[in-house]
């Protein structure tokens, strides 16, 4: 994996430990459909590119 890779893979999982729980929070409280489906897309993107670029090594 270049440099580059890596650097990649950790922004991802930086955003990825900032939007799980506010992810949660979310489907615990339920109030917002919109934001809900957004914040499950983002990170089912997020997760996606992350095990794209560790089977890239």
């Amino acid at each position: 994996m270049d440099k580059k890779a890596k650097k990649r893979l950790e922004v991802i999982n930086k955003k990825l430990t900032s939007l799980r729980p506010r992810l949660a929070g979310s489907r615990a409280q339920a109030d917002d459909a919109e934001e809900l489906k957004q914040l499950e897309d983002e990170v089912a993107k997020l997760e996606a590119e992350a095990k794209q670029l560790k089977e890239s090594k």
